[in-house]
């Protein structure tokens, strides 16, 4: 806004999760000259404050927490938990406070509260949070303007699951620690592992492991509901493993607003989320009602008609004068009496000491106990066991400051990093309550120092807990392979290594024990199914590699050359062409060989087998296509034509292939097998590469001569290479000359004329001749004019010379194509054509009439198909 006064005001921006509230605040409050943001956990504020160093640098930004104190004597920006917020702002530029309707929480309802009436910027205050607000917001503060955001992306009942079914991204809600261990165990040995995050880990901890989701080395993250507020993860689905908890008082089910703010989670920015339930469930029924799942869907929840109330500036002279202060109810009928929260049941179990009430005997006394019971209870043993932690602390604050030696000593036993979880989990929550006492102005002597051994004990242990989390929960072997298993195997990186072990992504799944598998013998039974899985999709190419390892042991270094496999010039064995496979080949080892023992006989050739199968890897192409001729879907048509490719190694004139006999919607079918159906041939474009053609004549198979390097255009030559096709006193490979014949008709489809011209920049480029190219052309039915000539008196570059077309001879069989006759086929035997110089078969029908426009579109639909 252009003037002060009309930036001066309240804005309550409410909405579901997901719909940028917070960024909006981040973004306002680096508008102005100062401002603070209040949030509800450490952790949020920790991720805020990184970004806000990132626009204003650190010098000007603030961090204030229970455990953590970053106060640059300059800052202007603070970011900070609501309990570590001023009361009235601070005097700053702007202020928000961040999930707002936490003002109807039993335990912390009334600081939020307090901040929503008091907390105020200068020109501008935001409050940000559920649309369940608003009715109390239009009720406490009228002149607040309220702004609705709808959310970036849809969110989906999915129903119940297995937790064997449950997609990859997802995130398993449980509200116990033995809930949350229990998912955690049954995904790592189904599904290679999981993060694991429970309000009860430090937020060190808690990144971590939201990291190792993160960056996808596991797909599964199990947690309790801590993951509904403020976690920004990559998750696409949301699975309750329960839909009740224990809210402090009771056991009892969630809300439609507290399913909604946990669900919400799936689905960030533009990418739609799922929610739903595990099955098998024993104490509750994992299902959510049609009510349920409608409020979920549409965001749509009972308003708030409450919010929890203390008073916030309660009288200190005397423990009951506070007491009674602290439990009086409000005056507004919007709010209402907080429950008793840990910090007075504390205060409570303290007054009951006469001595504390003797040692309380004045305003600042009390004032200091007050702050005392405020300590958090992080280890979250309840207010008995919290109270005599909060006791013994009295006695060193009740004088003044907490010794230096003292807090060391403690932190020092709180450093052991050995232990299991739970032992950890306790030592961080210990430690946290130490880094809370170490960051308050006066209660520690060389407050400084201690605050940074703290942390340092802190992330110590963090590490640690972090560590046995993942050792834990996370299969890394399982995890890789699942990761996997439904992708094209080729990505996996797999090896064996020199002492047979079978490594997938530097993890040992097995060994070879000659050429037969074992499964790792740590894997347990479920996992023995995954690795034998994963290993059969791999076992051509590792068999492979021992048997070249063990053959050229044995008989040094083998290729194939004329048939057989051979040792330099030395023949090994011969190899025979399978009679009911044209793609497999039968070793027959030499005479010399064959004197072996059957024993190492058969251990040679099984050796062999192997190697050669790694070998024929070049004409896989050529194996799909005979499996394919197989399938009962292909059809009689399709599959003779496939069959005539294997046998004729990837390459058959168009004219004899048969194709008026295959159905035009069996074409689709065919080119996904990586046949391509050209003007005048239909070939494998893969097998016109040296690799495979150069095997294909060493084997015998393809005695043709073979170019080495598979250029577009070579010089002509008596015998024809295999993959090429004659252009006058040149060769064009096959594909490149149905590239020229392609953007021919390209060309005649746009023009839309009898006459057209023909681009010759791609037959220069390969370094075709133009007589040649002419020659080329005229066998695709394409016929070169007499080139124009310009005008007397008119100067510059000549017009395109013009072409047409008409269909050449095609699948019928080759008929002589005269000049101005009907072009249909005759009784008998017809004369030889331009092609291979078969006979056309019997009176068919013609494909196309060659002297209509309709007959050229037609062709050129053809080709195109």
């Amino acid at each position: 806004m252009s003037s002060h006064a009309s930036d001066s005001r309240i804005r309550a921006v409410l909405g579901p999760t997901n719909t940028g509230k917070t960024h909006l605040a981040i973004e306002r409050m680096c508008g102005h000259s100062s401002g603070a943001i209040g949030f509800p956990l450490r952790l949020l504020a920790r991720e805020v404050y990184d970004k806000v160093c990132a626009i204003k640098g650190e010098n000007q930004v603030a961090l204030i927490t229970g455990e953590e104190r970053i106060e640059p004597p300059n800052s202007r920006y603070l970011l900070c938990t609501a309990e570590a917020m001023p009361r009235d702002g601070g005097n700053r530029a702007f202020v928000a406070l961040d999930e707002a309707q936490i003002s109807a929480d039993r335990e912390r309802g009334h600081i939020f509260t307090d901040r929503l009436l008091n907390a105020r910027g200068r020109e501008e205050t935001m409050l940000l949070g559920s649309a369940t607000l608003e009715p109390m917001v239009r009720a406490l503060l009228p002149q607040a303007e309220i702004e609705e955001r709808p959310r970036f992306s849809t969110l989906r009942h999915a129903g119940s699951a297995k937790l064997s079914r449950l997609p990859p991204r997802s995130a398993i809600v449980a509200f116990s620690v033995e809930e949350v261990y229990r998912v955690a165990e049954l995904l790592r040995r189904f599904r290679g592992g999981a993060a694991v995050v429970m309000g009860a880990l430090s937020p060190e901890t808690r990144n971590r492991q939201v990291e190792l989701f993160q960056s996808g080395e596991v797909d599964y993250i199990v947690a309790t509901d801590a993951i509904g507020m403020g976690l920004n993860l990559d998750v696409r689905h949301v699975a309750f493993a329960s839909l009740s908890k224990f809210d402090g008082m009771r056991q009892r089910r969630l809300t439609p607003a507290e399913m909604a703010q946990i669900a919400g989670r799936a689905g960030r920015h533009q990418t739609d989320g799922t929610f739903g339930t595990m099955s098998g469930g024993r104490r509750n029924a994992l299902e959510f009602t049609e009510d349920e799942v409608y409020a979920i869907e549409q965001h749509r929840f009972a308003p708030l008609t409450k919010l929890y109330w203390r008073e916030p500036n309660p009288r200190f002279s005397s423990i009951d004068i506070l007491l009674g202060d602290l439990e009086r109810k409000p005056d507004l009928p919007q709010l209402a009496a907080a429950p008793e929260a840990i910090d007075l049941a504390v205060l409570k179990r303290l007054a009951d000491d006469e001595r504390i009430r003797s040692e309380a005997n004045s305003s600042a006394r009390v004032w200091r106990l007050w702050e005392t019971c405020q300590l958090p209870d992080f280890r979250q043993q309840g207010p008995d066991m919290h109270a005599r932690f909060v006791r013994r602390l009295w006695q060193d604050l009740k004088g003044g400051h907490i010794g230096a030696d003292f807090v060391a000593a403690r932190i020092s036993e709180l450093g052991e990093v050995r232990g299991d979880i739970d032992t950890l989990q306790g030592r961080l929550a210990a430690i946290r309550s130490w880094a809370y006492i170490c960051q308050r102005p006066d209660w520690v002597l060389a407050r400084e120092e201690m605050a940074a051994r703290a942390r340092g004990v802190e992330a110590k242990l963090s590490d640690a807990l972090h560590q046995r989390l993942t050792e834990r929960f996370v299969n890394r072997r399982t995890a890789v392979l699942m990761k996997n298993m439904g992708k094209d195997a080729s990505l996996l990186r797999v090896t064996l290594a020199e002492d047979g072990k079978v490594m997938v992504e530097d993890h040992a799944i097995g060994h070879l024990e000659g050429f037969r598998f074992v499964v790792d013998e740590k894997a347990d039974s479920e996992e023995r199914k995954m690795l034998l899985a994963a290993a059969e999709k791999h076992m051509p190419q590792l068999l492979a590699q021992k048997a070249t390892s063990l053959v050229e042991k044995e008989l040094g270094e083998l290729r194939i050359a004329g048939g057989r496999i051979v040792n330099g010039d030395k023949p090994v064995a011969s190899l025979e062409r399978s009679t009911k496979s044209p793609t497999r080949f039968r070793i027959v080892l030499e005479k010399e060989l064959g004197a072996l023992d059957p024993a190492n006989r058969d251990r040679l050739v099984e050796a062999l087998e192997h190697w050669l199968e790694g070998q024929l890897a070049p004409l896989d192409v050529l194996r799909k296509l005979e499996e394919a001729a197989q399938d009962p879907e292909a059809g009689s048509e399709v599959r003779a034509l496939l069959l005539t490719l294997v046998d004729r190694n990837g390459t058959v004139q168009r004219e004899s292939a048969g194709l008026a006999n295959v159905p035009k919607e069996k074409r689709p079918f065919m080119r996904k097998l990586g046949v391509a159906i050209g003007s005048l041939d239909v070939f494998v474009p893969a097998l016109l590469k040296p690799a495979p053609r150069m095997l294909l004549r060493e084997l015998g198979v393809d005695r043709r001569d073979v170019n080495e390097k598979m250029e577009a255009v070579i010089e002509g030559s008596k015998h024809l290479p295999a993959g090429y096709r004659r252009a006058g006193n040149q060769a064009v490979r096959i594909d490149m000359a149905e590239k020229l014949f392609r953007a021919a008709h390209e060309r005649r489809a746009r023009t839309n004329a009898r006459n057209f011209p023909v681009d010759t920049a791609l037959a220069t480029s390969m370094g075709l001749e133009p007589e040649n190219f002419q020659k080329l052309m005229r066998d695709a039915g394409f016929r070169p004019h007499e080139e124009v000539q310009l005008a007397e008196g008119v100067f510059g570059p000549p017009p395109p010379r013009p072409w047409s077309w008409r269909p050449p001879r095609k699948d019928q069989g080759p008929r002589q194509a005269n000049r101005g006759q009907d072009n249909r086929g005759q009784k008998g035997r017809g004369p030889k054509g331009r092609g291979n110089g078969s006979p056309s078969q019997g009176k068919r029908k013609p494909e196309h009439q060659p002297a209509t426009s309709n007959a050229a579109f037609a062709g050129l639909a053809d080709l195109l198909r």
